[in-house]
């Protein structure tokens, strides 16, 4: 590796630029792992800041829960039974089943993927 300088001044300073990295938008999970990293994971934080991989690392964090989160979801409508037929015949009921498993699901998700 070799450095090569710019003079200016009669000062000789190096030629240093940090690397390319992708600035991916980050939502509600990867702000949560961020907040969690940077309170109880404070080695893991620094050392994905220092190699700038903390934005890849939260933004594959946020995709990786969504996905779980529509999965975990799916899976739970299917096991209680939640289906357009009850949202016909009890709005209110269905409104308050899917709110409950997504709820549910989030948890889950967040426990597994956020917090580990």
């Amino acid at each position: 590796m070799e450095i090569t300088y710019t003079e200016k001044d009669g000062i000789f300073y190096p030629d240093l630029a940090l690397p390319e990295h992708a600035d991916h938008p980050i939502g509600k999970y990867g702000r949560m792992r961020l907040d969690y990293l940077k309170k109880h994971r404070k080695g893991t934080y620094t050392t994905l800041v220092t190699t700038c991989k903390l934005n890849e690392h939260l933004y594959e964090t946020e995709q990786e829960a969504k996905q779980q989160i529509e999965l975990t979801l799916s899976l739970m409508v299917k096991e209680r039974s939640i289906t357009e037929a009850l949202k016909a015949a009890n709005p209110l009921k269905w409104a308050k089943e899917m709110n409950n498993a997504k709820r549910c699901a989030e948890e889950i998700v967040i426990n597994e993927i956020i917090f580990r």
